[in-house]
């Protein structure tokens, strides 16, 4: 009985074990469950055994149980066949009349032994038969749970290695971030501009000195100008006759 309670223990702690809870606290979820999984095949492994031998106890229980009622039939039987045999004989022969009663008696005492180990023995075996169906259950609960368990641990095996690729992506984009190739051309980028200023701002003086030049060009071109034309002008007075004077 102890056996059976033991097994029964056993059962009940692994069926009503929650999953979720031990995962919680467990520092690697992954590890648990596989070692977890190990726990309860060996476990079921070793239950089914035992129910195995509790199951073959009580059938062998049941058969016994079996040959006791087949007992009490046949010395039923008995006793009935010497206690017809004396009565047939009691009137010529009571010594043998007698025998025969005591034969009945033997065969009584036998049914009456056989009838108390087979009453003895039915409550045990319908107990036995009860606690055999209670462990079949509890195996049933325990595969249950063990496919809940490889479940579970496929699904995190699947959402560490997501979780993983994940971190490797967020990884990669912050070393992006933080060596981001487009800061270096941008700083190229300003590079070009003030040079392209620079070039801006030379060729603009370049152009503002030689508009000077054309300007100082334009005034000496302007005064030659003005030098002709004075000379010019000299020379039409000076080829024009003297105006006489109208008092002379």
């Amino acid at each position: 009985m102890a056996q059976k309670q033991s097994i029964l223990g056993r059962i009940g702690q692994l069926t009503r074990a929650n999953i979720n809870a031990l995962l919680d606290k467990a520092e690697d979820p992954e590890k648990m469950l596989d070692q977890m999984v190990r726990d309860y095949t060996n476990s079921i492994a070793e239950a089914e055994d035992a129910v195995a031998q509790t199951i073959g106890n009580v059938r062998l229980a049941e058969a016994d149980h079996a040959e006791d009622v087949a007992a009490v039939k046949e010395w039923g039987a008995k006793a009935l066949a010497a206690s017809q045999k004396a009565d047939s004989l009691r009137a010529a022969q009571p010594a043998e009349a007698d025998k025969f009663d005591a034969l009945a008696k033997v065969a009584l005492s036998k049914q009456i032994s056989f009838e108390n180990e087979a009453k003895a023995a039915a409550p045990q075996i319908a107990a036995q038969n009860e606690t055999v169906e209670k462990l079949k259950s509890g195996l049933i609960g325990m595969k249950a749970k063990l496919s809940e368990l490889q479940t579970k641990r496929d699904q995190l095996v699947a959402r560490a290695k997501t979780a993983e690729a994940q971190a490797k992506v967020q990884d990669a984009v912050r070393s992006i971030d933080i060596l981001d190739p487009t800061s270096e051309l941008s700083r190229f980028e300003e590079k070009i501009r003030r040079d392209e200023a620079q070039v801006a701002g030379q060729a603009e003086l370049a152009a503002s000195s030689l508009d000077a030049q054309f300007a100082e060009l334009e005034g000496d071109s302007t005064m030659t100008e003005v030098e002709a034309r004075l000379a010019e002008l000299k020379g039409i007075g000076a080829a024009q006759p003297a105006a006489v004077d109208p008092a002379e």
